[in-house]
């Protein structure tokens, strides 16, 4: 085949063994040349027999929405444009570095040597013989998949479960030349090679791993049209979360990482097999955390003796923190406590009054409302448990001064045209609100912390955070590499982990806010306004009769009962047999009533014993975390 069209074959391959869970060999390969009389055009196909997807979806529905992600990991691989490597070995030593797993048992080619074609994170498969690729993954344009028949045939692009096999029918945008070396590059380690041959699920499908299959019919109940329009689009901006969010779409948008099997293996080998802490986070895995920016870095790092710091914040916009204030504060303390690294918490009380600020003519503004919230707030989240010894709370109203060397370079750094571009800044926007996003910035440098942090530059941040704060450090990750020296081994860059957000009471769509009481339960609740909460105003994925439901089972997806009890229930066990019951409309969690008496008596017990340690927390005790000190790491 042409190099475009080769190249665009190993593309696909590797995309689909990462969606399908397929061994990029053995699942073979086959091109029919159909580049002949439609230049620029292939057809590949693969066995499925060896897919770890078990059970392997059978609805229509799954599949398209198998084969979309396949399209969507394709793009994301030629996005990326890796250059594609191509080496020459003795068999013999190729198949005992790296196994059988580099054929694909039907066309091995002849002779002593053999050719490998290395695509770095995608596959290592012979390269038949006579066939060339380009330099690099990008080199052919996009590749666009073929879908839909016309009627009466048969699709060209389509996965038959019965026959075990799929196909894709391509067409590249660009007939790019072959390498001009035929061999170049760097053969991979066996590590690495073995890591490509898994035949792991590497892609988390919406509508096949999680959501509802697209075009199922949802659950409805009183709240069902605001669910549906809901349903229809969703809007994450740095100050805008609406919609039933796609996830998948919103790491292709932003250009993060999913959270692998892999790199929460690393993780749990450098937290849990280090003993700090019993086991691995829930919420790492069942998703709820589930993108990244450069976390594997980190954990290079931390293998090789070098600390990190963690850098999380909370904008004091009311005397009450509600649970979806309390996740990634939660999450954070676990990562402390997991890594046994530093912490820095900025309180934004100057953002909240730069968004909510008021003034009147009698009593001037309001400005000293927002510093008391910080006092407030602060007592909440020192009750989640955090190492005083290694931490520093900060109000930007107080430590300001600090940073503003490490500010007036972010300025300087970022044109107003890209502030507006990342965070949506128009003409009524006052000044202070533009200005804000570098003092958002700056305590991702460690040179904002010469004293907490010993004045090591090159310490890298980690962030945890709802991915919608995501803009705002795409735009410092930018710029990173002005404020550090050339050694820092993210050139700046502040490392990330982003969550799910928490769904409000209404509807699993969005995520919670504090200025609507009904889509939030808050720490300061009583056991009665709890159970009335979860009760009254907790949307329901049940069906609209008891005989439905046992029939049909609820619609785990859309019920925030469930949903909450994701987050907030760690016995995995449990967890289960409420979906498994609930799901099924059998057994003691049939029911939706069942269902939200068990989360009620979860958010009770932990409002109560969080009430408990917040009554000990004096404005005192609060200060004595914001002082200026050194910490101890």
């Amino acid at each position: 085949p042409p190099a475009a069209v080769a190249t665009a074959g190993l593309v696909i391959r590797a995309a689909a063994a990462r969606v399908l869970g397929l061994r990029p060999g053995p699942c073979g390969g086959d091109m029919q040349p159909i580049w002949v009389t439609e230049p620029g055009n292939g057809k590949i196909s693969f066995n499925l027999d060896g897919s770890s997807r078990s059970p392997f979806p059978k609805e229509d529905a799954a599949l398209e929405a198998l084969l979309d992600a396949v399209q969507r990991e394709t793009d994301e691989i030629c996005r990326k444009d890796v250059a594609i490597s191509v080496v020459e070995l003795p068999r013999s030593e190729a198949e005992a570095k790296y196994g059988q797993g580099i054929y694909d048992g039907r066309n091995t080619a002849p002779g002593d040597a053999v050719r490998l074609a290395y695509l770095p994170g995608g596959a290592l498969v012979e390269l038949a013989p006579g066939w060339s690729l380009c330099a690099s993954a990008g080199a052919c344009g996009r590749i666009a998949f073929a879908r839909g028949a016309e009627e009466g045939k048969k699709a060209d692009t389509l996965i038959l479960t019965k026959k075990k096999q799929a196909s894709v029918r391509f067409s590249v945008q660009v007939d790019a030349a072959a390498a001009p070396k035929e061999l170049r590059g760097a053969a991979p380690s066996a590590e690495e090679a073995k890591a490509l041959d898994d035949g792991a699920v590497k892609v988390q499908v919406e509508g096949v791993d999680f959501g509802d299959l697209v075009g199922a019919k949802a659950a409805t109940n009183g709240a069902a049209p605001e669910q549906a329009e809901a349903d229809k689009e969703f809007v994450v901006t740095a100050h805008e979360v609406s919609g039933k969010i796609d996830y998948e779409k919103l790491i292709r948008d932003f250009g993060s990482t999913r959270i692998n099997k892999d790199l929460l293996e690393r993780i749990e080998r450098l937290t849990v097999g280090k003993g700090r802490v019993p086991r691995l986070h829930h919420w790492l895995k069942r998703e709820i955390y589930f993108s990244h920016r450069d976390m594997e870095t980190l954990c290079k790092l931390l293998e090789q003796g070098k600390p990190f710091y963690l850098y999380t914040g909370r904008g004091p916009s009311s005397a009450a923190l509600h649970f979806g204030h309390l996740v990634p504060f939660l999450f954070t303390k676990w990562l402390q406590d997991a890594f046994n690294v530093p912490l820095v918490i900025q309180m934004t009380d100057d953002e909240k009054f730069l968004w909510k600020g008021e003034y009147d003519v009698e009593k001037g503004d309001n400005l000293s409302h927002y510093q008391h919230l910080t006092i407030e707030n602060a007592k909440d989240i020192i009750a989640c448990g955090f190492d005083k010894k290694k931490t520093f709370i900060f109000s930007n109203l107080d430590y300001v001064g600090t940073m503003y060397p490490n500010i007036v370079r972010i300025w300087k750094s970022i044109t107003y045209n890209t502030a507006k571009g990342a965070f949506g800044f128009a003409g009524e926007s006052n000044i202070g609100q533009s200005a804000f996003p570098a003092i958002q910035a700056a305590p991702s440098f460690p040179s904002s912390f010469r004293v907490p942090l010993g004045g090591d530059d090159n310490m890298c941040c980690l962030i945890p955070c709802a991915i919608d704060q995501d803009p705002y450090f795409r735009v410092t990750r930018d710029i990173a590499h002005k404020l550090v020296p050339k050694s820092h081994p993210l050139g700046g860059k502040p490392a990330l982990i982003h969550a799910k957000f928490f769904p409000p009471l209404e509807g699993a769509t969005g995520k919670m806010s504090a200025s609507n009481e009904n889509s939030a339960v808050y720490l300061t609740d009583t056991p009665e306004q709890i159970e009335s909460k979860i009760m009254k105003h907790a949307y329901s994925g049940g069906r609209d009769t008891a005989k439905e439901q046992k029939e049909k089972g609820a619609d785990l997806a859309a019920d925030v009962a469930y949903q909450w009890l994701r987050f907030f229930l760690e016995d995995d066990e449990e967890l289960e047999r409420i979906g498994r019951e609930y799901g099924s409309g059998q057994g003691e969690y049939w029911n939706t009533g069942a269902v939200k008496k068990r989360l009620i008596s979860e958010l009770q017990r932990m409002v109560k014993e969080h009430q408990e340690r917040r009554s000990k927390i004096t404005d005192e005790e609060v200060r004595s975390w914001m002082e200026v000190r050194r910490l101890e790491f």
